[in-house]
């Protein structure tokens, strides 16, 4: 059982989904008008702006990039509006999970954010990360990024009393994963392609009705983190291992403080302690839907809030009425 926070229960959780609504509803003007870049600094504006009304001492573990490289929301960025006073939190975020999702109006986009005490969020470097997941219900050593993806399909459908090509993966579709793909369908798999946020793809591997039972490939380290902060609350697995392409990120990861190179972290290892998770719909999706407008101002929301020590999982609907330009 994951001990309950003092320091948490000092921050609303309801206050973490009012965040991540006002990166969504930011984000939403922008929704298939075709420019990332509009879309994400919208959205960063605003979760931004949300951060730092709330009474701690955040400091960004997972965000934008590196200060030379983001303006705001960048990974050692302090935030809050009790700086030096308040409780100390970390904060993994994506405020925007989809950029080109939602420059093209595809699913899935979401405003995504996950904090824990100081120190219980893996500061990983912008890197990619080999990924590995699963739902809740089954044994820890059950499937590892050590075995083949046919051993862990083969493992996976035994627990599941199924045969192997009854079991659907998830797999961001990208040109580096047409040999991973080709060995789930040689095994007879249903294959989940999903154009972006595998934030959002991971987590469906807890959710039945989605049908998938397994993630794996490679997507980028921080949205590693922030999915594992969210099957900490709601069960399931991960496991991740940082993908070096070339000596600059090697030495990026050296920077923040990481050492072994070829680790494999499990779903601890990336988000321990007590943690929240908090994501609200920028699109339609598989997890929540996206943001809506009507007439008179009404501008409707979709998030979920998650507890690890409570194991909580609310839904919330919020109805925002603005005068809206």
């Amino acid at each position: 059982m994951v001990k309950r926070s003092d320091v948490l229960e000092r921050v609303l959780v309801l206050e973490m989904v009012r965040v991540t609504e006002y990166a969504a509803m930011a984000a939403s003007h922008l929704v298939g008008r075709g420019d990332e870049k509009a879309a994400d600094a919208a959205a960063v504006d605003a979760m931004r702006d949300a951060l730092n009304e709330l009474a701690f001492d955040g400091t960004i573990v997972i965000g934008e990039g590196e200060r030379d490289e983001a303006p705001m929301l960048y990974i050692g960025e302090k935030v809050g509006a009790a700086i030096g006073t308040g409780p100390k939190i970390d904060i993994a975020l994506d405020p925007l999970e989809g950029t080109t999702i939602t420059a093209k109006a595809g699913p899935n986009a979401l405003a995504v954010l996950a904090i824990a005490e100081e120190g219980c969020l893996l500061n990983a470097p912008d890197v990619y990360m080999e990924k590995l997941a699963i739902g809740p219900g089954y044994a820890k050593d059950l499937v590892s990024l050590d075995k083949s993806v046919t051993e862990n399909v083969e493992a996976l459908a035994k627990a599941k009393g199924v045969k192997p090509a009854e079991i659907i993966a998830c797999v961001l579709d990208r040109p580096r994963h047409e040999k991973l793909i080709a060995e789930l369908r040689a095994i007879g798999c249903g294959v989940v392609l999903i154009p972006d946020g595998d934030v959002a793809g991971v987590i469906a591997v807890t959710n039945p009705e989605t049908t998938v039972d397994i993630y794996l490939g490679q997507g980028g380290a921080p949205e590693g983190v922030l999915a594992a902060a969210a099957l900490r609350c709601v069960g399931g697995q991960i496991q991740g291992r940082l993908v070096f392409r070339n000596d600059d990120e090697r030495l990026r990861a050296a920077k923040w403080g990481i050492t072994d190179l070829d680790r494999i972290y499990d779903t601890e290892d990336m988000a321990k302690g007590d943690v929240i998770f908090a994501a609200t719909g920028v699109t339609d999706g598989s997890l929540l839907d996206g943001v809506k407008r009507f007439k008179g101002g009404l501008v409707t929301t979709e998030s979920v809030v998650m507890r690890a020590s409570s194991g909580t999982v609310r839904w919330v609907r919020g109805e925002h009425r603005r005068s809206e330009s």
